[in-house]
């Protein structure tokens, strides 16, 4: 999702930059002291700096500011949190001629905004990240874009660390995540596969690992996590929350799962007003799907049940939820619990 832009200027050759800038550039909106507003509606009028930039950081805006670098540092500092968090903040000189990513060039996307802005002024965008410098990937920004989530951003820092310094980075990326990647940047990855994950997780040296599988990373290894797993799941009436997440993490571990890639939990209609199921979606934050008896039924699967084909009308419900809701091949087969059932997918 796109940020909205908060363009800030204080002086009137910077109000009338600022103008220009929230016209061509979407998402922007100027902030511009009282004096310098007027009546424009368009203009939102602020009284204190400081609390612009507050506002900024709490709400996530990003920010172009029309002003010397010194007096944006001093009034972003105290509300700084990290690269993940903090928004992409730009500084233009008043007469249009740099735009420099100040903050968050990466994951905040400040780069590509300081590029976007230096190209409506046609002015010079200042680039200061070491990757982009040397026209190396930047494995969180590129991660961000795929719809990768980062597990560990502090390694970032170690494998870009080795992309500058030439030493060989080891990839296993099972479901080509990475293939662009390994295709634009020929010789600074070494390709692994899934089956020699474990042999390459004990060699020298960092690594990247783009997938759904648990292993005792060790350090230097950026983990990279797709929303690629369904979980399919049928429970008793009236089963508790609680149990079903103790079950579903449970499961999980054991089969080393990574959570952070389950992007569904789907069932059958009939359990889609189930209380346990949807606050357990509701609390793993990810979607909560069902499917009709029929729909169930037209899905084959390798371990159909008498049992749900006599209560609820199809021989699968949690293999066949997962199944359908992915429309790819599981992973894990229906496994049982006290109270649930467990099924876990990948998507196509």
């Amino acid at each position: 999702m796109k940020r909205a832009i908060k363009v800030l200027a204080l002086t009137p050759q910077g109000a009338a930059l600022a103008r220009r800038l929230c016209r061509e550039l979407p998402g922007a909106r100027c902030r511009l002291p009282r004096g310098l507003a007027g009546d424009d509606p368009e203009v939102l009028a602020f009284d204190r700096l400081a609390r612009v930039f507050q506002e900024a950081f709490a709400l996530r805006e990003d920010l172009v500011c029309i002003m010397a670098a010194g007096i944006v540092v001093r009034s972003i500092a105290p509300f700084l949190q990290g690269k993940d968090i903090d928004p992409a903040v730009v500084v233009v000189d008043e007469a249009g001629q740099f735009a420099i990513s100040l903050l968050s060039g990466h994951l905040g996307g400040a780069n590509d905004l300081a590029r976007r802005v230096a190209e409506i002024l046609g002015g010079t965008p200042v680039i200061t990240t070491a990757t982009d410098v040397r026209g190396l990937p930047a494995l969180d920004s590129l991660a961000a874009a795929w719809g990768l989530a980062i597990e560990n951003l502090d390694v970032v820092r170690q494998v870009s660390m080795a992309l500058l310094t030439g030493q060989p980075v080891r990839l296993v990326d099972p479901d080509g995540c990475l293939a662009d990647l390994l295709e634009e940047n020929p010789g600074l990855f070494i390709a692994e596969t899934e089956k020699d994950l474990d042999a390459a997780l004990a060699g020298e040296g960092p690594g990247v690992y783009a997938g759904f599988r648990e292993r005792p990373w060790p350090p230097g290894w950026l983990i990279l996590r797709p929303r690629n797993l369904v979980a399919g799941m049928g429970c008793h009436k009236g089963t508790p929350a609680a149990e079903i997440l103790e079950f579903l993490r449970g499961i999980f571990r054991q089969e080393r799962l990574s959570l952070t890639s389950l992007k569904a939990l789907a069932t059958i209609e009939a359990k889609k007003e189930e209380p346990g199921l949807r606050q357990a979606a509701a609390e793993l934050g990810v979607e909560f799907i069902w499917f009709t008896k029929e729909e169930l039924q037209e899905i084959t699967v390798p371990h159909p049940s008498k049992q749900a084909a006599k209560h609820v009308g199809t021989p699968s419900v949690s293999e066949a939820a997962a199944l359908k809701a992915a429309g790819g091949e599981l992973v894990m087969a229906k496994v049982k619990g006290a109270n649930a059932t467990l099924a876990v997918a990948r998507a196509a």
